[in-house]
């Protein structure tokens, strides 16, 4: 090794894989996040695609994006990028903003071609002094020509062999930042299992690039990310959307019920439907149903048959279900609605984040339709939450809206497979067998305490019964148009949600919790808040921090907490819905607002400069 050679020991690192949609960069940055995750780091991913099924090759609308940190401390992907990957110049292009300055820019060198620098919009034949590329931060690699040399004898053609350029990247990536390519191998031969010509030829390429970066690490330094040691265990990475379907399988496995989803293909959420559709050797019934609305009330049935029932949609799709919701509301029945959200209005921006959908999530029905609404924090906690939404319905005999957003629906972390003892049983509320015994079971009787409508399966002997959408006498359940009657239930269907707030975790206080100011978030922009709370506090700025993962109802010390500070900045990718939330239940408390609807998620150095400004009124 070269006596200039420099190896570097980093906390984290964020490596930046751009292309064209086609380019395979996703499939690069996933096996470079899987690789680090194995080696006990921490992961945040961010893919960012675009729309269109297919963009003119090399255009600028075409580009696609996939970002990662890896290292110690990881909450987020990262504000900016300290390695870009560019494999064209419209690549390049689209994708420099996110270089930290000094940061280190690959590119494949043989892509940028004049015909390809006019496709990219260049106005001269130099990108790289157009863009303002330190020389000495740009690594000019024939990726290329090396990938069709190191396949020269391998019979492939060179259509096929181009498609590899990824891999070669990616091998080059793994030299640079001291990753073993035996793990890569491992996930390039599941990923290409039925196709051992084509894994071979990416294995081969791999090496390659890697060898590359061996060879000429006398212009760059390499660098040693620091690990954690992690809790004892098996962890792998796992995006929102596969944590989300793993949760529920726990859910119908602890709570001893056939999972049953009746979906209907839409981005982001499909990837939920995908993973439910391969799981048939655990008893899971996935359906493709022909639209939205069969896709609810299909769902409808089955929990009315006795299953835990799901379904999963974005926002467009949620507009739809409202009238089954409400539905299900009236019969009382468990239902697990997941809304991956994405940009709207209408189609909006289908491939990119927002949380623009918690008002129609809390009221987006005809009527009194109370119902619960929680929302996952991070990619791994999909599962959880999953989870929970699943339990909460079941134990509580209500719709239950799962808020996932793209952002952690396509984003990943590194998880550990949990033991199953680590999750508590799920408890049906089944008919009490003296209640049944007694005869006096109506459709409509309750639990005492917790108003819970008991559930009687279709077939159960002595259980007969009807439910349905029109409103139902309090005590047997037949149809009622009784005005006092109808208010009384009304009551009781509220009053059933509102205790569930004694059924979930009390609302917890990260940071500075002494602070005059409290950061406020929900769902999926909880690490980039989380982050910013901690770099004020690094400032010297105290600044307390609290992430809501249950909305509606809120945690039962919400108001205790909120109340102990003398300002309150609410944070979401909207233009304040919960704020609006927060502000109608307690009109006491100072909230302040910080909102961004660009389809993009937070970067850390925004918030901590729109809190700063805060602070400083």
């Amino acid at each position: 090794m070269s006596e200039k050679h420099q190896v570097k020991t980093i906390d984290k690192v964020v490596v930046r894989f751009s292309g064209d949609s086609g380019d395979g960069m996703q499939l690069a940055g996933n096996i470079f996040t899987n690789v680090s995750a194995a080696l006990g780091c921490q992961v945040s991913t961010f893919p960012d695609y675009p729309a269109e099924i297919r963009a003119p090759q090399g255009s600028l609308s075409g580009v696609s994006g996939f970002q990662v940190s890896v290292g110690v401390g990881v909450h987020t992907p990262g504000d900016s990028c300290d390695v870009l990957v560019a494999m064209n110049p419209a690549a390049l292009k689209q994708n420099i903003r996110f270089l930290r300055h000094g940061g280190t820019v690959i590119v494949d060198i043989d892509s940028f071609r004049p015909a390809d620098l006019r496709k990219a919009e260049f106005k001269t034949d130099d990108p790289f002094a157009e863009l303002g590329i330190d020389e000495n931060c740009l690594l000019q690699v024939p990726v290329t020509q090396m990938t069709r040399d190191a396949l020269a004898d391998t019979g492939l053609d060179n259509k096929s062999m181009l498609k590899c350029r990824n891999i070669f990247a990616l091998g080059l990536v793994c030299w640079l930042f001291d990753r073993p390519l035996e793990e890569a191998i491992a996930h390039l031969g599941s990923k290409f299992a039925r196709k051992p010509a084509i894994f071979e030829a990416n294995k081969r390429v791999l090496q390659a690039g890697f060898d590359y970066g061996h060879n000429v690490h006398a212009s760059v330094p390499t660098y040693r990310i620091e690990s954690e040691d992690p809790r004892p265990g098996i962890y792998t990475d796992i995006n929102g959307n596969t944590a989300t379907a793993w949760g529920l399988i726990m859910a119908s496995e602890k709570s001893g019920l056939p999972l049953f989803l009746g979906s209907y293909p839409i981005t982001p959420a499909t990837d939920i439907l995908h993973e439910l559709a391969k799981r048939k050797d655990l008893g899971v019934k996935a359906v493709q149903m022909e639209d939205e609305i069969a896709g609810v009330c299909s769902a409808i049935g089955a929990s009315f048959a006795g299953n835990l029932a799901v379904t999963s949609t974005s926002g467009p799709g949620l507009a739809l279900k409202s009238e089954a919701l409400g539905l299900a509301v009236m019969a009382e029945l468990p239902l697990v609605v997941i809304d991956v959200q994405r940009g709207g209005p209408s189609t909006g921006l289908p491939t990119k984040t927002e949380q623009t959908d918690l008002m129609q999530a809390l009221y987006g029905r005809n009527g009194e339709s109370p119902l619960v609404v929680v929302a996952p924090a991070t990619p791994t906690d999909c599962f959880d939450m999953a989870f929970q939404a699943s339990r909460l319905a079941v134990e509580h005999m209500t719709p239950v809206i799962l808020l996932s957003d793209a952002f952690i629906g396509n984003g990943a972390s590194a998880w550990r497979v949990p033991e199953p003892d680590e999750y508590p049983s799920i408890t049906p509320p089944r008919v009490p067998a003296e209640l049944q015994a007694s005869g006096e079971w109506q459709p409509y009787s309750r639990d005492p305490e917790t108003l819970v409508r008991y559930w009687a399966v279709p077939g159960t002997e002595g259980l007969a019964h009807r439910i349905g959408g029109l409103e139902k006498d309090e005590c047997r359940g037949n149809i009622s148009t009784d005005p006092a009657n109808h208010e009384r239930m009304v009551e009781i269907r509220r009053e059933k949600i509102n205790h569930i707030a004694s059924d979930i975790p009390a609302l917890e206080v990260l940071c500075d919790a002494d602070a005059d100011t409290l950061l406020v978030g929900w769902g999926g922009t909880y690490g980039h808040l989380h982050t910013a709370a901690a770099e004020l506090c690094a400032k010297g700025k105290p600044t307390a921090f609290a992430h809501f993962r249950y909305i509606n109802p809120l945690p039962a010390n919400t108001a205790d907490v909120l109340r102990r500070y003398k300002r309150v900045i609410v944070a979401e990718l909207n233009s304040g819905m919960m704020a609006d939330w927060l502000q109608c239940h307690f009109p006491d408390v100072n909230i302040r607002r910080i909102n961004k609807v660009q389809g993009q998620p937070f970067l850390v150095g925004e918030l901590v400069e729109k809190v700063e400004k805060i602070m400083a009124e």
